[in-house]
């Protein structure tokens, strides 16, 4: 009856696809999830369900990230009425830095390079950034969605000094690895998704040129406009955008090392994106307070910028709720032990980068199945006698592409938020560049594990 374990997971991935609406999906899910924990009663299983939604709260870790992502709708607000993010725009045109569609995906993309600190972040702030640079030139925000998306994730499982980084070397730490950080730097040549997928992005970017879906929401951005209904802000001062993001970032990195005790690699991912955005919001608001005419509505203008938000926290916490109650129901167990079961050792690698793409894909948290997954590829690789860091790499890259291919992937969920894009547009349209790496990667994944 184990395969019974899957269910909830697919049933979220077919009603998300036919209705359109990722809460029913995710609230579904959930209960299907737990009435299968309570021996399929229904009345037990709603029951359940609300004891663990209630139960995401007992962890700070998920606190802090649905508060994060509340107050940072705060931040977007500020900066926004202070006309912040209207004088970037406005520098990188007159610069000549974004005056082409081939410029203005460059400078986003290389925004969420820069911005590697925690993906949640980079994808909120190069996706604000992007969208009035891909309007003006033209380009459509599907393709700003799958930029970004297809930029941050992969960076953030390379550039390895942020939340994930931390997470990882905690588990390697916590099943016993020796020497955990050498084996998690020398997983970061191996992630082949993660590189497969910059260079589709860059690709994409030098070509001007797009595939699949994408190709026809691209021909629709050329002739229309995108019309906002809500006021536009004149340009304020450049300082109103660089200051809190250079807070943001700054602060980010400097609470992970602090709360690292000096080793950025050990500190609290969590902790420091929200003390940082809180830094970083209070500074907004002093720097649009400056303005006499915004003074009297600055209270209304954050909470108008929290509430816009609500849907997407909303949606987080659902994905936290449904990602405690698949590990409790045993859905991450089950799929990892259909990779252990390979007769060939030389497809571990493969097997753990499949099986980690389908558990993320189906329980849309690359989080938690590196929880999962990362201390059953440990004692796999030993037995096999294949390299610790190939294997973390495969399930590290497989979490970021089933992410990518997962309509209830709350990071892709905050892509299409950040861009202005329909949710299952996005995930439309990102499908085949995923589907391709992901593809490429698995066979050198087979490669390299023969080559072990």
């Amino acid at each position: 009856m184990e395969w019974l374990s899957v269910l909830p997971p697919v049933a979220a991935i077919i009603v998300a696809v036919w209705s359109r609406n990722v809460y029913w999906a995710l609230g579904l899910a959930i209960l299907l999830s737990e009435t299968l924990q309570v021996s399929f009663n229904p009345a037990l299983g709603a029951l359940g369900s609300i004891d663990r939604a209630t139960g995401v709260f007992a962890d700070p870790g998920n606190t802090r990230i649905l508060l994060f992502c509340l107050i940072i709708g705060a931040l977007i607000a500020y900066l926004e009425r202070a006309g912040a993010f209207a004088a970037m725009v406005s520098w990188l045109m007159r610069s000549g830095l974004a005056s082409g569609p081939k410029r203005a995906s460059g400078v986003t993309a290389l925004a969420g390079i820069i911005l590697f600190i925690e993906t949640n972040i980079s994808l909120l702030a190069t996706g604000l950034l992007g969208k009035p640079l891909f309007d003006k030139v033209r380009l459509s925000r599907a393709r700003l969605a799958y930029i970004i998306d297809s930029t941050c994730a992969p960076v953030s499982v390379l550039i390895l000094i942020n939340g994930w980084g931390a997470f990882i070397l905690g588990l390697l730490t916590a099943n016993d690895v020796d020497a955990p950080l050498g084996v998690l730097v020398g997983s970061i040549g191996l992630n082949f998704y993660a590189f497969l997928t910059l260079v589709l992005v860059f690709m994409t970017v030098v070509t001007n040129r797009t595939f699949g879906p994408m190709r026809a929401f691209d021909a629709a951005a050329v002739q229309a406009d995108y019309v906002d209904d809500s006021p536009q802000p004149q340009p304020g001062a450049l300082l109103t955008f660089i200051l809190p993001m250079l807070i943001l970032v700054g602060g980010a990195i400097g609470f992970m090392w602090w709360t690292g005790n000096g080793n950025i690699l050990q500190g609290s991912g969590s902790k420091a994106i929200l003390w940082s955005v809180i830094l970083a919001t209070a500074t907004a608001f002093l720097l649009a307070a400056r303005n006499r005419s915004l003074r009297g509505s600055l209270l209304d203008t954050g909470f108008d910028g929290m509430g816009k938000l609500l849907p997407a926290v909303i949606i987080i916490f659902l994905a936290l709720a449904l990602g405690d109650s698949l590990k409790a129901l045993g859905t991450g167990i089950f799929l990892s032990s259909l990779a252990s079961s390979l007769p060939a050792p030389w497809l571990i690698p493969a097997a753990l980068f499949l099986t980690a793409s389908v558990t993320s894909f189906t329980t849309g948290t690359s989080w938690g199945t590196y929880g999962i997954l990362v201390p059953v590829a440990i004692p796999l690789a030993v037995g096999a006698g294949i390299p610790l860091p190939l294997v973390i790499a495969a399930v590290m890259g497989g979490g970021v592409f089933g992410d990518h291919c997962s309509p209830i992937s709350d990071t892709t969920i905050i892509a299409s938020l950040a861009s202005g894009c329909d949710h299952l547009d996005h995930v439309r349209t990102q499908l085949p560049y995923a589907l391709l790496a992901g593809g490429a990667a698995t066979m050198l994944y087979v490669a390299a594990g023969l080559m072990a």
